[in-house]
């Protein structure tokens, strides 16, 4: 089994959060995979600006997945592990880029973003990720 090493980005703006919809109709976040012993938090801030056009921060991570699949080109199966991090994007602005495979995405209410992401281990980082941000804003409030 090929083990591949990723990094992704829950990326939030306000009450809202970043997902995208792949070639496959699938609702994801952006995420990939860490090359050249690049830190995973630069593979995470590459991947959202590369497949979203988002310019975020990193504010903190979010935990870690994995999943697996069946390569039909390797023809092996390939395990993803992925390290997330909570991100803040500075603008709402952002810019698909239908050369990674995107067909559609953007910004959607937390609720609205739950309902459309394929995945419920990416539902889950999701609820849990904006729980964590809310937090985390509230302390820059304070500080």
């Amino acid at each position: 089994m090929i083990v591949r090493n990723c990094a992704g980005g829950v990326v939030f703006y306000a009450n809202q959060v970043l997902i995208l919809q792949n070639e496959k109709g699938e609702w994801v976040l952006p995420k990939g995979k860490i090359r050249n012993d690049e830190p995973a938090s630069d593979t995470a801030y590459n991947r959202v600006e590369f497949e979203a056009g988002v310019d975020a921060e990193i504010l903190s991570t979010a935990g870690e997945t994995c999943y697996e699949f069946f390569s039909v080109t390797r023809k092996e199966p390939v395990c993803n592990q992925i390290v997330w991090y909570i991100m803040k994007a500075r603008k709402k602005e952002y810019q698909i880029n239908p050369e990674e495979g995107f067909m559609n995405g953007g910004f959607y209410p937390i609720e609205e973003a739950l309902e459309k992401i394929t995945y419920s281990q990416d539902r889950s980082l999701v609820s849990l990720s904006y729980r964590k941000y809310k937090e985390l804003m509230k302390e820059k409030v304070a500080i």
